[in-house]
């Protein structure tokens, strides 16, 4: 079987890792792959998308795995292109995949569908914001498009939104685009993925992501610091529950609204005192989620990810250890405001954890820095305890000039 991965993350990483653990030995490709993730996997030489279809074509890939959620939504869609070459592809159409790319798209999706949510206004401007927000305070902000997990902020106050507000509609930090003005949801979070083929569904191995840079869930937002993952975070009860009014509903409104849907589906929930609500929806595998859950999947994930491709649902495939994971992201100076790259990395030949790439780069002289997220340190236990005082050991001995990493993953909201 020769599988091709789309993206250069640490998620992509991880996913290639579990993809050559299977016991069908697949050979791997990767695009664009990056210098870690090619020490598994080969690198596909190809400079641009069309360039990457043909390369696929000519050389025989039986499966393409989305990683990346840009691809999904780029041109005419990955999982589009892929299927108008027969290439099964493992994620969502450029239409189902606007679940993600557009916050207002999924919004309306849940209130059609009856799925619980918060309430939101869509805006166009700087002034139609500010008179949603009606100096409701907190309130929350969220870009209508691609943002690479920043284009949300939680905003406590006036100052706070109007900071934001000048991002969007002055600055243009995330492009053209509308906002949602979206009510303040209370409770803890939890990250739920989907394995989707069609109608049919697996619920994976929930997990909890941290977004905050700093300890205690302060200063600015990132694409996520860290996270910890277990069957045991959620309850069978919660579990069902969450199954019964969001999981079961969001399938089959997809069904009912014509988006075909192959691939992993990630809900990001607040689990409110009025019960679980969703808070967003990905169209791939969360990061660092994926860095945390991976570790824990058993059995064959390329045969069950190709036969999902095709539309042959086969969970019998796959299972998770009953044991806890934890990642905790090494992120570069500046992070997120800014990265920086070129700083040498120390430590990585004595730690004894499980390391994925974020944004490195191999040199001569050994690896260096090459992006906001560097690094992801992650250990599994049996028990919470032994997961998050293994991981935090282990991500204490590499290091670079300006690191940055929470030493509460794991310990805060659990």
């Amino acid at each position: 079987m020769k599988i091709a991965v789309i993206g250069k993350g640490g998620r992509e990483q991880a996913l290639v890792e579990t993809l050559a653990a299977s016991p069908c030995k697949p050979e791997l490709f990767t695009f664009p792959g990056s210098d870690a993730i090619c020490r598994t996997a080969t690198r596909i030489e190809a400079d641009g998308f069309d360039a990457l279809i043909q390369w696929m074509v000519d050389n025989g890939i039986d499966l393409c795995v989305a990683g990346e959620e840009s691809y999904l939504v780029k041109e005419e869609g990955l999982a589009n292109r892929c299927e108008a070459a027969g290439i099964p592809c493992w994620g969502p159409h450029k239409e189902s995949a606007q679940l993600e790319a557009s916050k207002e798209f999924a919004k309306n999706f849940l209130l059609r569908h009856g799925i619980p949510t918060g309430a939101a206004t869509a805006v166009e401007s700087y002034d139609e914001a500010i008179a949603a927000i009606n100096g409701q305070y907190p309130t929350v902000l969220k870009f209508d498009g691609l943002a690479a997990g920043k284009g949300v902020a939680v905003c406590p106050d006036a100052a706070s939104a109007e900071e934001f507000l000048d991002e969007v509609f002055i600055q243009k930090r995330f492009g053209a685009g509308r906002l949602l003005v979206e009510e303040f949801l209370t409770g803890p979070e939890i990250s739920i993925f989907g394995a989707i083929c069609d109608d049919q569904y697996l619920i994976l191995c929930p997990a909890r992501d941290y977004k905050r840079l700093e300890v205690g869930d302060a200063g600015p937002n990132t694409g996520g610091m860290g996270a910890v993952a277990s069957r045991q975070l959620a309850s069978p009860e919660l579990l069902k529950t969450i199954e019964e009014t969001i999981v079961a509903p969001t399938v089959r409104g997809l069904q009912a609204d014509g988006l075909p849907y192959r691939g992993f589906l990630y809900f990001g929930l607040m689990l409110t005192p009025q019960g679980p609500k969703v808070i967003e929806y990905n169209c791939r595998f969360g990061d660092p989620e994926c860095e945390a859950v991976m570790p824990l999947l058993q059995g064959d994930l390329a045969t069950f990810c190709l036969k999902g491709a095709r539309g042959e649902f086969a969970p019998e495939l796959i299972s998770f250890n009953e044991g806890w994971s934890i990642c905790c992201i090494l992120a570069s100076a500046g992070y997120p405001a800014s990265s920086h790259s070129g700083d040498i990395i120390s430590g990585l030949d004595d730690c004894q954890a499980r390391v994925f790439h974020c944004g490195t780069k191999l040199t001569p002289g050994g690896w260096v820095t090459a992006g906001g997220r560097v690094l992801a340190i992650v250990a599994q236990g049996d028990t919470l305890e032994a997961a998050r005082t293994l991981a935090h050991a282990e991500a204490a001995k590499v290091d670079f000039d300006g690191s940055q990493r929470r030493s509460d993953i794991g310990y805060a909201n659990m």
